[in-house]
């Protein structure tokens, strides 16, 4: 946060150089100051006068621009006073959220862009999958295979109630696959145009349903081997159950492909392009988004005013870019933190800043503010 010392007037500057206009026009004089010596080079006299008027008109016009910080900082309409001022930014009620790939892959398909729309577990970026898909289909084979084995041979006595369980949960797992796949497949043809909205959302009725069945069916597997009387498996029973983990893995393995929404919100940004590599760095985001159902500002406070702030206490916002408009918010939370500024302000941190709190600020009606805007937020004096 910087601090503007407005220049004196220009009468002060010629007041403190008047001497030097007698001099003549080569002088060079040292000027000694608490950080050393400057050798300073005047110009004319009759130029130094126009050079102190530029210089006085430079800082004046520069001090609109540099964001007020402290209530007695602040502008006064009329007869409002503020209890406190503070620099912030506008900011998505989820804030940003930065989609990295969950592996290493190339990038086989973008199925979004900006300012699409998303429901919570869409995916959005495809990654090649040639090699995962032929590992899933050789354990899909593998665990048929162990099962045939199983099925031959006699069951252990009081084993049948968890064989059943074990097959039932088997036979979920594949179904909510499936319902997945089809549901990947509706959201990305619905979004090309190929089918309509009526479609997706059976797709995804019938995807929670499959996941209702797969919760039901791992519950009631957990409470058979819970009982003490149920057997352990034989052998047959071990391998054909290490066959099925080995294919709930690879099913795993060719789910990190898909990159997908992690909630409901507005694609803001897309940084990934097919053929691309991609890793699993935060660093490297492929995706940007946000749910922008509401808005808030996020302010840095100076420290010296918290005693003057509280939550429910009414604000007024402005931007620069819709000056003359205001809008309205309240104090929904203060961090108990105070720390160093500068994540919400205008350029680099400098020596000069000095430590803030973090509020966050509820927005009425956010009108034309977009996520990422800066914005000055002054807080209302409590009435007398």
């Amino acid at each position: 946060m910087v601090r503007v010392l407005l220049a004196p007037s220009l009468a002060g500057f010629q007041a403190k150089w008047k001497p030097l206009r007698r001099r003549e026009h080569n002088q060079q004089r040292s000027i000694s100051a608490h950080s050393g010596s400057v050798e300073t080079e005047f110009a004319p006299a009759p130029c130094r006068s126009a050079l102190l008027a530029v210089a006085v008109a430079g800082v004046m016009a520069l001090a609109p621009f540099c964001g007020p910080l402290r209530a007695q900082e602040a502008d006064t309409n009329g007869q409002r006073q503020w209890a406190a001022v503070a620099p912030g930014r506008v900011e998505a009620v989820s804030r940003e959220i930065r989609i990295a790939s969950p592996t290493v892959g190339r990038i086989a398909e973008v199925l979004v862009k900006p300012n699409d729309k998303v429901f919570a577990g869409e995916v959005l970026i495809r990654l090649d999958d040639d090699e995962q898909k032929a590992r899933l289909a050789i354990a899909e084979a593998q665990a048929a295979a162990r099962k045939r084995v199983r099925d031959d041979r006699a069951a252990p006595r009081r084993s049948g109630p968890r064989r059943r369980a074990e097959d039932a949960l088997a036979d979920a797992e594949r179904a909510f696959a499936d319902a997945r796949a089809a549901l990947d497949k509706a959201a990305a043809e619905r979004r090309s145009g190929g089918n309509s909205e009526d479609d997706l959302t059976a797709a995804r009725a019938e995807f929670d349903r499959a996941r209702e069945r797969l919760d039901e069916r791992r519950a009631k597997l957990r409470s058979i081997k819970a009982d003490s009387g149920t057997p352990l498996p034989n052998r047959a029973e071990g391998e054909l159950a290490a066959a099925r983990g080995e294919l709930a893995l690879a099913e795993v393995i060719v789910e990190k492909t898909r990159i997908r929404a992690p909630i409901d919100g507005t694609v803001l940004q897309v940084q990934a392009k097919p053929g691309e590599m991609v890793t699993p760095s935060p660093d490297q985001p492929v995706l940007l988004m946000a749910d922008i159902s509401a808005l808030r500002v996020r302010a840095e406070l100076d420290e010296r005013d918290i005693g003057q702030v509280r939550v429910g206490q009414g604000v007024v916002v402005r931007a620069n870019a819709f000056r003359g408009r205001e809008f309205e918010g309240k104090v929904t939370s203060i961090a108990q933190l105070v720390g160093s500024g500068g994540s919400n302000l205008r350029g680099p941190r400098k020596l000069t800043d000095v430590d803030v709190v973090e509020v966050v600020i509820d927005l009425a009606d956010p009108g034309p503010l977009t996520v990422g805007m800066q914005v000055d937020v002054y807080f209302r004096r409590d009435a007398p």
